[in-house]
Parts: structure tokens; C-alpha cells; sequence
């Protein structure tokens, strides 16, 4: 089980995303029907705000401004009339499903837009890795249907489960599917299992589990913000800005991904020792743009052991940058873990 620690009047002021939607079943006047619209929020409050002094407010709506929201189309649905589609399967275990024809109308204050928010962002973490050619040229990365429960402990934890291969989204302090980075990141999770079942056995598994989710969380929201034109004001190496404020202070992280940690500095704790991972993922997006080093970094877990270490992974990251882009591509993987002087990379 992979777990990820505890961190512990919406007006015309919204945002409005226009999104393409995909073909789907004709109406009776030969048009496709439209998908439901919903309010989330852009990534988090925190990072399209800038503003550090938000806080939960115990729920309150009124806690973050308007345009910290936008209107997104819910993509793929199955046409039950529930967040239920082609990507994600959305359970709560508090207040009633969402109905999607009323996705538009919910502020943090409604359970329901926890369940809005989970749907969205699974959806789109993969429409991301269908983007990079994972489920057409290259292997399907999870590309299922993914089971979310909201809220199924409440308590302030989240996590992936393997038992059922399940997303599970605790609440407390700011509600963790409220903030798309916590979702993306436990979306990794379940993304490393469809890859390698069981994944995570051995600490420095467990470690690159942890890294990676924090990595797609990171470039998911990015891509997002570049997709929709969505602002993003605040460092693109944070994580979680908008769950992590009840308990960090500002500037609110729950962990960066740009850090200077090195192999010997693990300390035997999965989520501390994953920023040294997720730190070289960072610097290959660097040398060789996010696209290229995406499909690089996810092609390669394919080939990771269940109980891999950072040297047997790195070094399989490697060897798949130089069958699918060569040798500039392999050298600037194979700097990135140097750098981190993971053993082994010379």
C-alpha cells in the first residue's frame, strides 16, 4: 500500500475554461451533446492566487475568492448522469453524489465539489499520459477506469490502495480533494501499480513511488494551466500549495521537487527520501522539455522491479532514453541521477 503521509457565493467572477470535447454520441438533431460543465478550481487557490494567507475557514466558500474557480467541461462520462466515465469512478462517503447536470454549481463548501474535482483531475492526469502516446504507441499507463472514494476515513490522509487498486481522499484541515496536486499525486500511485503490481516493497521503491507522484502532480497542473491559459503564481516545484497550509508556513508546500538532497541523504523515510528522485525527474524535464522527458521517465517504470532500487531504476531510465531518443537523451538522464550521485551512474 502506497500512503502518502497526514499533512497532516461564487459570482460571474469565474473563470471559463473552453475545452475541446471529444466526439461523441449524436443527438437527435445530429449534434453531438455537450459535456456537463463544473466548477473546480485551477490546480489550487494557492497557486492561481499567489496569495499565501488563504486559509480552510473550516470549509467556508467564502475563504477563497471567485476566480480561484473555472468552468471546466467533465470529459468522457458514460452518460449515467454520475462522475462516472471512461477514466475515473467517483464514490463518496459523505453528502450525496453529484448530479452532473448540477457540476457548475458547487463551491468548496459542498461535499459534492470534492467529488467534481476528483473526477476532473483523474480524468485529466490521463489525458495527459494519452497525450504522450501512453494506451496508442506506447503501453497503456492505467488507462482504466480509475475507483475514488471521497472522504472514506475521515481523517487528513490519503492514499492509494493496492487491495482494490482504489484512490481513497481523506478530509481535515483544507479537504484533500480540493487541491488537484494531492489528487494527481495519489493518481501516481495507482499509475506505478497498473505498470508494476505491487510496486513500492522495498524503501527506495517506496521512495520513487512518492517522487514520481509529486512529479506528475507538478507537470499535470502545469500542462493544465498551459492548456487553459490559467495563471500560475507561485513556484512551479511546489507541492500542494492549497492542502499544505494548515500545516506549513508560507510560502505553503507539502514538499518541493527541486531540492538538493543527494543518495546519502536518505533517511529511510519514503516521502524525504523521494525529493531526491524527484529532483533528477526535474532536471531531466529541464534538459529535454517536459514531453520527451514525460514519455522517457513513464516508458522506463515499465521495466522497474516491484522492489527496484534508485541505481537498478536509474539505470533502466537511462537505457530507455537511448532506445527512444538516443544518446543526448540517455546522457542527459544519466546526468540528472549523477547529480543526485545515485551509485552506479558514471
Amino acid at each position: 500500500m502506497a500512503r502518502r503521509t497526514p499533512r497532516g457565493l461564487i459570482a460571474a467572477a469565474t473563470a471559463t475554461v473552453a475545452l475541446l470535447a471529444p466526439a461523441g454520441a449524436a443527438s437527435a438533431s445530429g449534434t453531438a451533446p455537450a459535456d456537463p460543465q463544473a466548477r473546480i478550481f485551477m490546480v489550487n487557490p494557492v497557486q492561481s492566487s499567489g496569495d499565501q494567507s488563504l486559509s480552510d475557514a473550516k470549509d467556508s466558500a467564502d475563504a477563497v475568492p471567485a476566480s480561484s474557480y473555472a468552468s471546466a467541461a467533465l470529459r468522457n462520462l458514460d452518460g449515467s448522469g454520475g462522475l462516472s466515465g471512461r477514466w475515473a469512478s467517483i464514490r463518496s462517503e459523505t453528502g450525496a453524489p453529484v448530479r452532473t447536470a448540477d457540476a457548475g454549481t458547487y463551491t468548496r463548501h459542498d461535499d459534492q465539489f470534492e467529488q467534481v474535482m476528483a473526477y476532473f483531475w483523474v480524468n485529466e492526469a490521463q489525458e495527459y499520459l494519452q497525450g504522450l502516446g501512453f494506451g496508442s504507441e506506447l503501453p497503456g499507463a492505467n488507462n482504466r477506469a480509475q475507483p475514488v472514494r471521497i472522504n472514506q476515513w475521515g481523517a487528513d490522509n490519503s492514499f492509494f490502495t493496492d487491495k482494490k487498486a482504489e484512490i481513497r481522499f481523506g478530509k481535515g484541515g483544507v479537504d484533500d480533494a480540493e487541491d488537484a496536486e494531492v489528487i494527481v499525486h495519489e493518481y501516481g500511485h495507482a499509475v506505478h501499480n497498473a505498470q508494476v503490481p505491487g510496486f513500492g516493497t522495498s524503501p527506495e521503491a517506496g521512495a520513487i513511488g512518492e517522487a514520481f507522484g509529486d512529479y506528475l502532480a507538478v507537470e499535470v497542473g502545469a500542462h493544465a494551466d498551459a492548456r487553459y491559459g490559467w495563471p500560475m503564481k507561485t513556484d512551479l516545484a511546489c507541492v500542494a500549495d492549497w492542502d499544505s497550509v494548515t500545516y506549513s508556513a508560507a510560502p505553503h508546500c507539502l514538499r518541493r521537487i527541486d531540492g538538493n538532497k543527494v543518495y546519502g541523504d536518505r533517511m529511510g523515510e519514503v516521502h524525504a527520501d523521494g525529493e531526491i528522485w524527484s529532483r533528477a525527474l526535474l532536471d531531466i524535464r529541464g534538459a529535454l522539455g517536459p514531453r520527451v522527458a514525460d514519455r522517457i521517465i513513464v516508458n522506463a517504470q515499465f521495466g522497474f522491479a516491484p522492489d527496484t532500487s534508485f541505481e537498478d531504476a536509474a539505470l533502466t531510465t537511462i537505457a530507455t532514453a537511448q532506445r527512444m531518443y538516443g544518446k543526448s537523451a540517455a546522457d542527459a538522464a544519466r546526468a540528472a541521477f549523477k547529480a543526485r550521485e545515485i551509485p552506479g551512474i558514471r
